[in-house]
């Protein structure tokens, strides 16, 4: 599995996901800071599997309609911080979706993400990330589960990996930072946590038109995990 994750900058890399999805050869793309209205219903290949009801800070999913049947998805409101309770009340900050494999009949939940801006605490942002976790054990029944997006956790993140470990979930970053303050200091905001998938790499990639660099991820479902396992069992 595929996954291709951007935060758009309040829409303005919209533009650009169609192309980028086709190009590394997406399966699955989540969006982060659209505006849900205007997300187009097909980029190409892919259909717009689901996105969140409230608009300036929207997220969204496409699927690769021959790749994966869509089963199940749902929109969830997370603890707020003051920029939602003065700015943005009704902002919902996770949005997952269930897909099944065509291929395997393997079942997988997707979601896209968006913490608290770094006008919150991490505390905050640790809690959201917990909740998320527990919302999407539950509407996962058992499958993997990949989360992924803007996290907005640049400092301290031995902390986070901690609390996630403790939700059963495990902290991946890509290979380059993602969003870069200055000319001198950046750092990775957009990442992913994970259970009952192998992660086989997350890529960096190159910069367009919003303040976040996309990033893309190579993952093993469930039954390549097993197979794998049962092959070094054997090996031995």
């Amino acid at each position: 599995m595929r996954i291709l994750s951007y935060n758009l900058w309040h829409h303005r890399a919209a533009s650009e996901l169609r192309g980028l999805a086709e190009l590394h050869d997406a399966d699955v793309v989540c969006v982060q800071e659209a505006h849900a209205d205007d997300l187009p219903r097909r980029l190409g290949d892919f259909e717009l599997a689901a996105t969140t009801s409230t608009g300036l800070l929207g997220l969204g999913v496409y699927v690769r309609p021959d790749r994966f049947a869509v089963t199940f998805h749902r929109a969830f409101r997370l603890k707020p911080g003051l920029h939602d309770l003065f700015l943005l009340r009704d902002t919902e900050r996770l949005l997952a979706v269930r897909l099944v494999d065509r291929r395997t009949g393997e079942r997988a939940t997707v979601a896209s993400f968006h913490a608290a801006p770094l006008t919150a605490t991490n505390v905050l942002r640790r809690h959201q990330i917990s909740a998320a976790h527990m919302l999407l054990a539950e509407v996962a029944d058992g499958d993997p589960v990949v989360m992924i997006g803007d996290f907005n956790y640049p400092l301290f993140r031995s902390r986070l990996e901690r609390v996630a470990a403790l939700d059963g979930f495990s902290v991946t970053f890509s290979d380059e930072p993602t969003y870069r303050h200055t000319a001198s200091l950046a750092t990775h905001f957009d990442f992913l946590t994970s259970r009952g998938m192998r992660i086989d790499a997350v890529r960096t990639l190159p910069a367009g038109a919003s303040d976040h660099r996309p990033i893309l991820l190579d993952a093993a479902m469930a039954s390549v995990v097993a197979e794998d396992a049962d092959r070094r069992v054997r090996t031995v």
